[in-house]
This record gives structure tokens, C-alpha cells and sequence, in this order.
């Protein structure tokens, strides 16, 4: 697994994201609330330096150089 995710400000912005959502939990009604746990999403983008959609569409932010073992 490569990483596209490694701005700094980037992630931070994808982790803001990720709790905004997840803080739908405790806001919403009990059927609706679940909805929440869409913040799961952007928030493992941000720890695991790695975004599926990102790599499925080809965007690479990460300008960092790869070293092939």
C-alpha cells in the first residue's frame, strides 16, 4: 500500500471532517444518528495516510519520493 495522504494540513483538514461527522452520534435522533459513522471514513484517511477513492482516481498529494526495496 503506497500513501497519497501527506500533506500535513491535509489530514488535519480530513480528521476536522471525520469528527464533525462523527459528531452526529450524539446530535441526531437514534435512526438517523448512525449516519455518523460516516466520519469513520475520513478520519482513518487521516491516521492511515491512505485514501481508496484518491488512489482508484489516480491523485497522489504525496510528493515525497518512493524508494523500491
Amino acid at each position: 500500500m503506497t500513501l497519497n495522504v501527506c500533506s500535513k494540513t491535509e489530514r488535519v483538514i480530513r480528521a476536522i471532517i471525520g469528527v464533525a461527522i462523527l459528531s452526529l452520534l450524539f446530535i441526531l435522533e437514534t435512526p438517523l444518528s448512525y449516519f455518523g459513522l460516516i466520519g469513520l471514513i475520513p478520519l482513518a484517511t487521516a491516521v492511515f495516510k491512505y485514501c481508496p477513492i484518491s488512489h482508484l482516481l489516480g491523485v497522489n498529494t504525496c510528493h515525497m519520493k518512493e524508494t523500491h526495496a
